[in-house]
């Protein structure tokens, strides 16, 4: 018998990591006999609901985009609990503070079984702090909650919710999208790189918490070496006027691009010779998996739920957060070791095909949504098995 699903997902812009996950998953979970549905409220803005609708068109993705005019917009309710009515929605799956809220009046309204996922809290700037509470306040009364990462577990075991309640299932990826198709100097050209300079990249929203500051200050230093590199990072958000100013007051219009959101990215991985994440606060970043995936080879800072996934010296290279001398020692290593720079970023393509794949995934994730529909507890799911 087929399950019917909805996942519910409340966005400002175009979203980040987390769409990938979401947008992907119905198409993967069909073949565990379930039925989802996708449902985003975003402001009222046409570009928004268009870049939302043309991703779920590629991924083969149901979508609904309601416009979310803010807290007291109660139009919204109404339009979910029709939507639950129509489809017979017997499973809800929230993503966030808001949708977790709403999830939770939802079920006064509409029975269904209730589940929450928990992608991290990374932007704790503005009224983030307050949105963490209501969410805190939320979590403990779904019946079910899957963590991305270790440090997520752990925070709901601060907040006193059961471990019969939490499962660890990492973030995983579509192999057979991420797989590499070009060599390095044939996505150079295809992006204008300079074919003869070191291309570092990194893909993520430019806010503090990301680390671009130190990233492009570290560059700045590594030039002073003499070493020839080049740093292009994709993504935006509120920080790119600050970052603008300090690519101009270091003098680095020439080498530091800033290419804002990029809608394919998978060029733009094959043609960097190294993958930087500089972040301080992570849960586990999709775009660390897209580049093991393409055999990017990779400096990560070992938050979270990224030491699960990049064993050290293995497949990438791990770093302290803000450790700018760390961070310049590891991108200086992986210029200059060529040979273990590429053995690493083999092995990382292997790890990710063996233990993060999304079809693994979704069929740990179709257990424990089988064990709450048939109100079975059964074994708590972990993280996957380490392999070294």
């Amino acid at each position: 018998m087929t399950i019917r699903m909805l996942h519910l997902r409340v966005v400002a812009g175009t979203g980040g990591g987390p769409e990938k996950t979401i947008l992907n998953s119905p198409r993967f979970i069909r073949r565990h006999g379930f039925e989802a549905h996708v449902v985003y409220l975003c402001p009222p803005n046409d570009s928004v609901a268009n870049s939302l609708q043309e991703r779920a068109l590629d991924a083969d993705c149901p979508l609904t985009v309601l416009p979310d005019r803010g807290p007291f917009d109660w139009s919204i309710l109404r339009s979910l609990l029709k939507i639950c009515r129509e489809k017979k929605i017997q499973l809800l799956q929230t993503h966030d503070y808001k949708s977790n809220a709403l999830g939770l009046i939802l079920r006064r309204f509409h029975r269904c079984s209730m589940v929450s996922m928990l992608h991290g809290w990374t932007d704790m700037s503005g009224r983030m702090p307050l949105y963490k509470k209501v969410d805190q306040w939320c979590l403990p009364r779904y019946q079910s909650l899957i963590c991305v990462s270790k440090d997520l577990v752990e925070e709901c075991k601060r907040l006193r919710i059961p471990d019969s309640k939490v499962h660890l299932v990492h973030n995983g990826i579509d192999v057979d999208q991420f797989e590499r198709s070009l060599s390095t100097e044939q996505a150079k050209k295809e992006i204008d790189a300079h074919d003869r300079r070191f291309l570092i990249g990194s893909v993520g929203r430019l806010s503090p918490e990301k680390g671009f500051v130190e990233l492009i200050r570290a560059v700045h230093s590594l030039q002073s070496e003499s070493i020839p590199l080049d740093l292009w990072i994709a993504g935006d958000g509120p920080q790119r006027t600050e970052l603008e100013k300090l690519i101009v007051e270091l003098g680095l219009q020439g080498s530091v691009k800033l290419l804002g959101q990029l809608k394919d990215t998978k060029t733009f991985y094959q043609a960097m010779d190294l993958f930087v994440l500089n972040s301080i606060r992570e849960g586990l970043p999709n775009v660390l998996l897209e580049a093991m995936a393409l055999g990017t080879p990779v400096v990560a800072t070992a938050i979270a739920g990224i030491p699960s996934l990049v064993l050290d010296g293995m497949c990438g290279r791990l770093i302290a957060p803000q450790n700018d001398a760390e961070l310049r020692n590891a991108i200086r290593d992986a210029i200059h070791e060529n040979d273990k720079t590429a053995q690493m970023a083999s092995a990382a393509r292997m790890r990710i095909e063996e233990e993060f794949s999304f079809a693994v995934r979704m069929e740990k994730i179709a257990r424990i949504y089988e064990d709450l529909i048939h109100g079975r507890k059964g074994k708590r799911q972990t993280a996957y098995p380490t392999k070294v």
